[in-house]
């Protein structure tokens, strides 16, 4: 999981990467085309194909021909396997107290 987990913060690694990832998730299942995401977001059309080339790459984005287009969905699975991954250790480090420790 550490090798997985390291691709999809890695693909997650800048700016423009995540506003594609974030206009993603906010479009839900149904997904967007290229061409709407570049109006969402302004990214000119080259840098956002890369983008989501490193999206994809990491797992976290799918992409689908159709017709002549493609749709990119977010990877819901994914992005929740990373949040779990990221906070599953949350706080163990803590000492707790016991309960009659005022």
């Amino acid at each position: 999981m550490w090798e997985t987990a390291a691709a999809g913060f890695a693909a997650m690694g800048s700016e423009a990467r995540l506003l594609v990832l974030k206009t993603l998730v906010r479009a839900g299942e149904p997904g967007l085309s290229v061409g709407q995401i570049q109006e969402r977001t302004g990214i000119a059309p080259s840098t956002l194909a890369h983008h989501l080339k490193f999206l994809a790459a990491g797992g976290l984005v799918e992409q689908e021909k159709a017709g002549r287009s493609t749709i990119n969905r977010a990877q819901f699975d994914e992005l929740e396997k990373l949040a779990q991954f990221i906070l599953s250790e949350c706080c163990a480090d803590v000492k707790k107290k016991a309960a009659n420790d005022g």
